[in-house]
């Protein structure tokens, strides 16, 4: 296990420079800085002036070389817009999108995994067909209509919930949080919920297949001919051998969570590090962008390497050489 997590670490390394290299030079041929910053009424010797102060003066290799030094001492920079460390910029909004989607993940499996189990068990209920359309439907809508359907639901028509901002929060560890208080989880639910759908319709159809094919196994069929009771079934034999997909799949969809929840901080107006993405895209700000690709790459990295870890401690047949 150590030889394979030290092999992982060096693989990681490389795509994090790999990962850096693309982006900045992405960065680099779509947007401009000193033509996003400067004003009006900025001359050709203000424009060069500004440019020497971000140093975008000289080549873009030395220009990489640079960022890539100083990142390896930990300081990803200033941003070009906010004048201020990037990764405080990015540690300031983390615990946002961070609470919102752990919330998600709590509703999409504890909803998901139950549901998906019982359709698998009751294969002709009746129930099971309208479980298994909604799952479809729910996967299949595009993000931004359904957030802004919750929004029209239960902000509009009910005034049940908030529909942007993040309420009141609560300083912890540094940093302040909305889960610690009821406005901030007011606040909080509609956005994770809209998250949470395509996690519950995605674990519920995962569930409900594993459950299908593993209670056929001959080793399922001989325990149910024994009279061992259904809940002892599920509890011992059939989450064991329906986990290694669901830990999979999870450990995805929370990296792709924390990543990819532009969308839904956009429409929410949440002030997570998403909505910080899309408007640093927006302000050509280059190491906030460049930042955030190599910080989610880094969480990517880690989350599957857990993943990983987990495989061997849920069946112990599964080993790393």
């Amino acid at each position: 296990m150590a030889s394979f997590i030290i092999r992982r670490i060096g693989q990681s390394a490389v795509l994090l420079f790999i990962m850096s290299l693309l982006v900045f030079v992405g960065m680099y041929m779509v947007s401009d800085p000193v033509a996003v910053l400067a004003g009006d009424d900025f001359t050709a010797a203000d424009r060069e002036a500004l440019a020497r102060s971000l140093g975008l003066d000289r080549p873009l290799p030395l220009q990489y070389l640079a960022f890539l030094g100083n990142v390896l001492t930990g300081d990803f920079g200033q941003s070009y817009v906010y004048n201020r460390p990037v990764l405080d910029l990015i540690f300031e909004r983390l615990p946002a999108t961070l609470e919102m989607v752990c919330l998600a993940m709590v509703l999409g499996v504890a909803i998901g995994i139950p549901l998906g189990i019982w359709s698998g068990l009751n294969r002709r209920h009746p129930a099971t067909r309208a479980v298994s359309f909604a799952t479809t439907v729910g996967y299949s809508i595009p993000n931004f209509w359904q957030a802004l359907l919750l929004i029209l639901v239960f902000s509009v028509w009910l005034r049940w919930l908030p529909a942007s901002g993040r309420g009141d929060t609560v300083p912890l560890l540094g940093a302040g949080w909305s889960f610690l208080t009821i406005d901030g989880l007011r606040h909080m639910l509609l956005p994770a919920a809209n998250l949470a759908v395509a996690i519950v319709c995605m674990q519920t159809r995962l569930t409900r297949s594993g459950t299908e094919e593993v209670m056929f196994q001959d080793y399922m069929m001989f325990a149910r001919s024994k009279g061992i009771p259904r809940w002892r079934l599920v509890n011992r034999h059939l989450l064991r051998n329906i986990l290694i997909p669901i830990v999979t799949i999870t450990g995805l969809e929370l990296g792709a969570l924390i990543a990819f929840s532009t969308v839904t901080e956009t429409v929410f107006s949440w002030p997570g590090i998403g909505k910080l993405l899309l408007d640093s895209i927006y302000r050509s700000d280059r190491p906030v962008v460049v930042a955030y690709m190599i910080l989610i790459t880094v969480m990517f990295v880690a989350i599957n390497l857990v993943v990983d870890i987990l495989y061997a401690l849920l069946d112990p047949r599964i080993r790393y050489s």
